[in-house]
């Protein structure tokens, strides 16, 4: 019974490890396409104001 306690937390601390990662991940992603996607809405306003 002792095993059966200790793998079901080795389980649920795997699980967390992997959501914790994966969210880690993505919202390193969505900063990274909001960055680009900043970066060139400014320059497009810089390449409109010259005009």
């Amino acid at each position: 019974m002792e095993f059966t306690v200790f793998n079901t937390l080795v389980l649920v601390a795997f699980g967390l490890l992997l959501t914790v990662t994966g969210g880690v991940i993505y919202l390193t992603l969505a900063d990274w396409r909001d960055r680009r996607r900043r970066e060139q809405e400014k320059l497009s306003t810089k390449s409109t104001k010259r005009r």
